[in-house]
């Protein structure tokens, strides 16, 4: 499984916010001046967190985003898929016709490699990742 550009910048957006939103709402040039990603690239990629009710816009001078619910309530999976993303580590995107039309020797490896990476993702939060100490002590050494 490779895990795209989108993907990561989605990921990378998202603990950013979940960083940031506690005071106030964060604009994307924010983060895109933060993290490096284009705030245009960052509109296509809010639109579709949006769309999935990760996150919500506040309009007006002091608008921006923050997170639609609690960090602990938002896994990394429903990050990657919002962004559609797919978990899947199959060279068929599961179908089973890898092989001629036919399911390939290794199939059921890959697809329950891609079964546990999407439960892992789903089982990690932002609220759990921000908190962690490494986390934690790179944030206190880029403020």
């Amino acid at each position: 499984m490779r895990l795209s550009t989108k993907g990561r910048y989605a990921v990378t957006a998202m603990m950013e916010l979940a960083l940031r939103s506690l005071d106030k709402p964060v604009t994307l040039d924010d983060i895109a001046s933060t993290q490096g990603i284009s705030s245009a690239y960052l509109e296509q990629l809010f639109r579709l967190l949006s769309k999935h009710q990760l996150v919500k816009g506040i309009r007006g001078p002091n608008g921006g985003y923050r997170l639609a619910r609690s960090a602990n309530d938002i896994s990394i999976a429903q990050i990657i898929v919002a962004v559609d993303e797919k978990i899947d580590s199959t060279r068929c995107e599961g179908k089973a016709n890898c092989q001629g039309g036919e399911r390939c020797l290794t199939h059921e490896l890959w697809e329950e490699l891609s079964d546990r990476l999407f439960t892992f993702l789903d089982s990690v939060s932002l609220g759990y990742y921000i908190n962690r100490p490494d986390t934690r002590s790179l944030i206190a050494r880029s403020s």
